[in-house]
């Protein structure tokens, strides 16, 4: 057995107990403060040089190899979700209405086992890896950035600069024992919009003598549809979804205000754009053929993540030695799914790749996000195997 994988096997009670622990006590963005209070003492009882509070609560741990070389960061995300659990597992979450339901509990185990790992062989290490703990990848929860800009404004990347980025996804839309590793583009860049119209309200009974903005808005969520299907090259994945609608207060009467937002996810800049000027467009000049004010805000939430083809192509390697028996993809499987991660891979080449988590059989193949979202948890080996394993083969001597 390739002693990376024999040694997450050994430590998988450890990996298990943790994520379970985690699962109990789930924190939203930015107030993971219990579990980043336990990874760094897991950090420091290994020797591992710790940095506390990197973007408000992230946890670093810096392991120095005995051999010079390049800097490595892996990266695993620790925040939970705003979701009433609804497993019925032993180690449900005692939050009430917080959650691990997208399976950040067991990148953060993932982390903390890999970094037993390669605390045990840093003598063969020509480099060195930053463990990066990242808070609220799910959005900014209140504050005006997200986790990784957050962390990257603290200075993540720098102090030694990091010259590659790892980081995976435990992924409940595939069966445990698939791993996809990939060049280029993988989950897309994500924009939130949002838009106020207002207009004149009055009685219902009396509709002439308004001006009614949810007639307006109407109009705007039919017509913004025609962006993707008719702007769009249909080999270029794009994806408009108006997801809030908010207006009114009785029944006989027109509002004066409607408002209404949602997500753009998108992998190619110049498609962005387009996204952007046809949507401004249409709902600027809705507006003003309805007769309502409008303000509109369109702003960048996430970068999309592209793998770098150098790093990409180790890891698979690594993937392949890993597990000879599995068929490792790396066709370009895409998600429209978001990951903040995109932005240290703006600035760093790296690669994010994905473990296969769900089991049919077992009834763990709810989706991410879903209020019964649990994983199989021996896709927790193969997620600690393939990260450390990738990690010493780029730091090879």
């Amino acid at each position: 057995m390739n002693p990376f994988l024999k040694k997450a096997e050994e430590l998988f009670p450890y990996t298990q107990a943790m994520r379970r622990d985690f699962h109990k006590h789930p924190e939203l963005g930015f107030n993971e403060i219990r579990t980043g209070g336990i990874v760094a003492k897991e950090l420091e009882a290994l020797g591992i040089e710790v940095t506390k509070g990197v973007g408000k609560t992230g946890v670093v741990g810096y392991l120095e190899g005995t051999k010079p070389g390049p800097t490595i960061l892996l990266r695993f995300d620790m925040d939970a979700l705003p979701i009433a659990e609804d497993t019925g597992a032993e180690y449900s979450s005692e939050n009430a209405g917080v959650m691990h339901a997208c399976g950040h509990d067991g990148h953060t185990a993932i982390g903390l086992t890999v970094a037993k790992i390669l605390n045990e062989r840093k003598h063969e290490l020509a480099g060195n890896i930053k463990f990066c703990f990242q808070p609220s990848e799910e959005g900014t929860n209140g504050e005006e950035i997200g986790g990784a800009l957050m962390m990257m404004r603290d200075g993540v990347l720098e102090g030694p600069n990091v010259d590659k980025t790892l980081s995976l996804h435990l992924w409940n839309d595939k069966p445990l024992g698939w791993v996809h590793v990939a060049k280029g583009p993988v989950m897309a860049g994500a924009d939130l919009f949002s838009v106020k119209l207002t207009g004149k309200g009055g009685h219902g009974a009396a509709p002439e003598t308004t001006i009614d903005p949810i007639v307006c808005a109407a109009q705007i969520v039919t017509a913004i549809q025609s962006i993707v299907a008719r702007n769009i090259e249909p080999l270029k994945p794009a994806v408009i979804s108006v997801t809030t609608i908010h207006s009114g207060t009785a029944f006989n009467i027109i509002p004066q205000t409607a408002e209404l937002g949602g997500t753009i996810r998108t992998f190619d800049l110049d498609v962005r754009k387009l996204v952007h000027a046809r949507l401004e467009q249409i709902i600027r000049s809705t507006a003003a053929a309805m007769g309502c004010e409008v303000e509109l805000l369109i702003k960048q939430v996430t970068a999309p993540v592209i793998n770098n083809e150098g790093v990409a192509a180790s890891v698979f390697e690594s993937a392949q030695t890993l597990f000879p028996d599995t068929e490792i993809t790396s066709n370009q499987y895409l998600t429209m799914g978001a990951e903040d991660m995109g932005y240290m891979q703006e600035k760093v080449d790296g690669c994010y790749f994905f473990i296969g988590s769900a089991n049919a059989e077992k009834n763990l193949n709810y989706n991410h996000h879903h209020p019964k979202f649990d994983f199989d948890e021996r896709a927790l080996v193969s997620g600690v195997a393939l990260m450390a394993s990738a990690a010493a083969d780029l730091l090879k001597g």
